[in-house]
């Protein structure tokens, strides 16, 4: 591989966005080479041979491709999205607000929430193993008939088939402990420097710093999944009457879950970014300490000689799930409180209402008791075969699940209503300041442009509704928490049709019916996302769309749920901050060119810059989501001081391009129109710049088509793009002092 490099003159380095747009398309070039990196994340340049290996002046092209970092296989895709509680969960903990009074809390409320969805997963896994299939089917002539591949287990003493079947969610604990400590390359390159360049909490994102706190968490989260296999075993063990060697196991049982609890909260302690060996010592006897457990208690399972209490449902599962669904409704509840009363009440500073963490949180418990109880509901639909819905609703799968169902399918028909309302209330509000803009942008236009004009306003309003989420997102995790907190009716061992039935009047059929309907809606969201994650990592223009969902999510390190996907920044941005040093200090000044989420990982490599390399850099940032989605989800991080302090560290050599028509990116200090004065004194004030979207509604006599609507596309191409590269260029030029470090 040939690694064509200069020294001296200025260096464009380009980053795309989530569109994971082909290296020749980031360059606006065909023949092109590696010069750094590898085939996930690396950086290219034009041939040197091509007779166009520069842009403007001269200015030698590079781009960073990190698009594969955050894609992989459709293994990937499919662990992916039945991970996907984990890592919303694991965002959640991002999304604090930026009151440091209530970060401790926040992290360990977020980090036993996401504790629960690992108790809950194996849960599922230990209902479909035991309860229906150890303790129902195989004790069922009817269930076994034609199954060999079950049948040569029934007939079997209970203590037998329960701990064969145990192998099942202890193989799954396992599996996803392999998975998530899967051994990777290590770029010792990467680490990340002994002393801060900035103290801004952004600038530790992409650090290497967050494996010894992913260790813990891990061994913490193994822990508890074994000992939720233990302690459902128990339970039904002592249904029977408990004998000293079972309520013995069931008090350590309780003591490994009550540590595991306590570690996580505890924030000073399992936050400590260094390794430890007393502290990962002590998760590690944790984790041991239950794998262990496990062993004992099937072995007593084996040879106890109690008779079992058989028929129903497996003793004290369905009152075990219930009652982690009553916990998690406490803990939202919890959560909700803490963020509300630590809410910064100041105007404009508490982006989602300070709920930020709860509606994200609340979404992936939604989440994970919907896939549990699809999971259960799918198993025991095909072990009972041809029985009817109402009959298999009653006698499969336990009734927590049952009102688990109820109440997802009550959030998401709530949510769609409220979001078409939402639609047509703000309807008429987004079209008229559209039909504004447009009338500023385009004054005096002919009259066969009346179709074009219009198709503007569209793009404009329905750019404008993303605004309009943030409620929506609000009611939906409002929603999603009650619906958790409804299972507890369970306890009562009543079933929603006859709650709804007698209370509101609705026949019983209709209700059974609805919550089948709704167990197969979550299949098909399911199917849905496997579909859309397939075609997100093969398909460009479908992953302009969906992707953002997955590189949102990966961005941010694992501090919640070591079961989370792996986050990428933490290569792509030291890489990034290696490169552009490494070329600095070669005699080049660096143009960094970011798009969406490409500007992202720029803001938090130029945090880790040091003031010298930071005096050679200029910014170019197009279509950024930095304040319009960042700055809302993730008040704590990216906010005005860190905006500031970016701009300060680059000498506010800083352009930002934006559209009305762009539904993510926009401005990031000021949202005043080219003539208008900024709505910020001094150096941010000349940051933003907005570009009219189309450049013109009349059809060029060179053309067939009035010029398009660019949105959200990359401005590579666009000559507003190429004007504010020369003048960052030009710029780059002028002696100026190196910034000084901001605190």
């Amino acid at each position: 591989m040939s690694r064509p490099e200069m020294t001296g003159g200025v260096v464009e380095l380009r980053v795309h966005g989530v569109s994971g747009a082909s290296v020749a398309e980031v360059l606006d070039r065909r023949q092109i080479a590696q010069v750094a990196g590898d085939r996930s994340g690396g950086f290219y340049r034009p041939r040197p041979h091509c007779s166009d290996t520069g842009g403007a002046r001269g200015v030698t092209l590079e781009a960073y491709r990190w698009g594969d970092l955050p894609s992989g296989t459709v293994a990937r895709t499919l662990a992916l999205v039945f991970l996907l509680p984990f890592l919303l969960a694991n965002v959640a903990i991002w999304m604090r607000p930026a009151n440091p009074g209530s970060e401790a809390m926040v992290r360990s409320l977020c980090r036993v929430l996401a504790l629960t969805l690992t108790v809950l997963y194996v849960l599922a896994i230990a209902g479909v193993a035991l309860d229906l299939i150890a303790w129902k089917c195989m004790a069922s002539p009817r269930c076994l008939a034609g199954r060999s591949w079950l049948s040569w287990l029934g007939g079997h003493p209970v203590g037998l088939r329960l701990a064969v079947l145990a192998l099942v969610p202890a193989a799954v604990i396992g599996l996803i402990w392999r998975v998530s400590n899967r051994p990777g390359k290590t770029f010792e390159a990467f680490h990340a420097p002994d002393k801060a360049v900035s103290g801004h909490p952004l600038a530790a994102v992409g650090q290497w710093d967050a494996e010894p706190l992913v260790g813990r968490l891990r061994s913490i989260h193994v822990a508890a999944a074994f000992a939720t296999l233990d302690l459902t075993l128990l339970a039904a063990r002592a249904a029977t009457g408990a004998s000293a060697i079972t309520v013995t196991l069931a008090v350590v049982t309780g003591v490994v879950l009550v540590a595991c609890v306590a570690l996580l909260c505890a924030p000073p302690i399992i936050d400590r970014a260094a390794a430890d060996r007393r502290l990962d010592g002590v998760t590690r006897t944790l984790r041991t300490t239950a794998i262990i457990l496990t062993i004992v208690v099937v072995t007593h399972l084996l040879t106890n000689p109690a008779p079992w209490h058989e028929g129903g449902t497996l003793p004290g599962y369905d009152a075990t799930l219930t009652w982690l669904f009553v916990t998690q409704t406490a803990l939202l509840a919890a959560l909700g409180v803490v963020l509300l009363w630590r809410r910064d009440r100041r105007r404009d500073v508490s982006p989602l209402f300070g709920l930020g963490a709860l509606v994200i949180v609340a979404t992936a418990v939604s989440l994970g008791v919907a896939y549990s109880a699809e999971v259960v509901y799918r198993v025991a639909d095909f072990l009972d075969r041809d029985l009817p819905t109402g009959e298999g609703i009653a006698t499969g799968a336990p009734r927590a699940y049952t009102w688990a169902i109820y109440g997802y399918f009550r959030a998401v028909l709530i949510t769609l209503i409220v979001a078409g309302l939402m639609i047509l209330i703000s309807r008429p509000g987004r079209y008229r300041v559209a039909a504004a803009i447009v009338a500023r942008d385009y004054p005096d236009p002919p009259a066969q442009t009346g179709p074009r004009l219009g198709q503007v306003r569209q793009a404009i309003a329905r750019a404008r509704f993303t605004e309009k989420l943030v409620p929506l997102a609000v009611v939906y995790g409002c929603l999603a928490g009650l619906g958790t907190a409804t299972t507890a009716i369970g306890l009562l061992e009543l079933f929603p049709s006859d709650v709804i039935e007698r209370y509101a009047r609705v026949p019983a059929d209709v209700v059974t019916f609805g919550i089948a309907f709704g167990s197969w809606l979550i299949a098909a969201i399911i199917l849905g996302l496997i579909i859309g994650g397939m075609f997100a990592y093969r398909s460009l223009p479908f992953r302009r769309h969906v992707g953002v969902l997955w590189d949102l999510g990966t961005f941010w390190p694992r501090a919640a749920h070591p079961f989370a996907p792996p986050c990428y920044s933490e290569r792509a941005v030291p890489e990034l901050a290696r490169r552009i040093t490494y070329l600095v200090s070669r005699g080049n000044a660096v143009l960094l060119t970011g798009h969406s989420h490409g500007s992202v990982l720029l803001a938090a490599t130029v945090l880790q810059l040091s003031p010298e390399v930071g005096s050679r850099v200029a910014l170019l940032t197009h279509g950024s989501p930095l304040r319009r989605l960042y700055g809302r989800l993730f008040p704590a991080y990216i906010d005005d001081a860190a905006l500031r302090e970016i701009g300060s560290r680059v000498g506010w050599r800083w352009v930002n391009l934006w559209r009305d028509t762009d539904s993510i990116g926009g401005w990031l200090f000021s949202a005043h129109r080219p003539g208008e004065r900024a709505t910020v004194d001094g150096p941010p004030a000349t940051v933003d710049r907005r570009l009219r979207d189309p450049s013109d509604v009349v059809t060029p006599p060179s053309d067939s088509v009035p010029p398009p609507i660019q949105g959200h596309c990359p401005d590579e191409s666009d000559e507003s793009f190429a004007a504010a590269a020369r003048e960052l260029v030009r710029r780059l030029g002028e002696p100026v002092d190196p910034p000084a470090t901001a605190r």
